[in-house]
């Protein structure tokens, strides 16, 4: 892990948070004292989450949400800031990740993919973004992918909201410096998560991926956990805009 010895004082939200890359983040940063809000809706998952975080020592929080209606994520993060106070630190993680050729979308599953995975992200630092400047300090990252360098067929829209969420990083990075706040992006390789069931041949896929990385081996949640750390902390108060590529070396641009 990143060399730090704690996260207490500090309040983070987390889009998604109880998906497969994301618990391990929030157990990190409940174990190094963080307050941590989760917002997500799989019932399951968040059972999952929970028992995970028993006895650590920051606090967490769990909004069941649907991420999708505007509406009603509007509201729980308005509460969730009466409740809880300001945040300082906002990780917009939340994805869906359908397949299939491009022609076979409809319009309407296209809209669906980006009120999830960039309306959700633009809401919430709307939202928390008051309380950042106020303490004139925040931290802004967006989990974007690998996939928006290209190559990856049957992700269209997918692979749109993350060219989007990496374009609003960097005008955020821009516009939101001078409040002593950095916006990053995180863009994830391969990592074996649920998302990876789309591939009919797991074996094959698995070996293209090992074979298209620098780095011979499958990532690990430590892997993304480190990552966001690096950016979270007060000492890469000085990097800002950046999107950081954890892929094993899949991708270099």
């Amino acid at each position: 892990m990143a060399q730090t010895d704690s996260l207490e004082s500090r309040r983070i939200l987390i889009t998604g948070g109880a998906g497969g890359l994301a618990i391990p983040a929030v157990i990190e940063f409940l174990t190094l004292g963080a307050d941590v809000a989760v917002l997500d809706r799989d019932l399951v998952k968040i059972a999952a989450l929970q028992e995970a975080a028993r006895g650590l020592p920051g606090t967490l929080t769990i909004k069941e949400v649907d991420l999708s209606n505007a509406t009603e994520l509007r509201d729980v993060v308005t509460q969730l800031i009466r409740e809880v106070g300001d945040f300082d630190t906002l990780v917009n993680n939340a994805a869906i990740y359908p397949s299939k050729p491009f022609e076979e979308y409809s319009l309407e599953e296209y809209q669906l993919i980006q009120r999830v995975n960039v309306e959700s992200a633009v809401i919430c630092t709307q939202l928390l973004l008051p309380g950042m400047k106020a303490q004139e300090f925040g931290r802004i990252i967006n989990i974007t992918s690998i996939t928006f360098s290209g190559g990856w067929e049957n992700l269209s829209p997918y692979v749109a909201s993350k060219g989007t969420l990496l374009g609003l990083a960097r005008t955020w990075a821009r516009e939101f410096g001078q409040h002593g706040i950095t916006v990053n992006c995180v863009a994830p390789g391969a990592f074996p998560t649920d998302a990876e069931k789309i591939h009919p041949d797991l074996a094959a896929y698995t070996n293209r991926i090992i074979s298209s990385q620098a780095i011979k081996r499958r990532g690990t949640p430590a892997d993304i956990v480190n990552a966001l750390l690096f950016f979270i902390l007060e000492e890469s108060g000085f990097i800002t805009g950046q999107s950081l590529n954890v892929d094993g070396g899949w991708v270099m641009d």
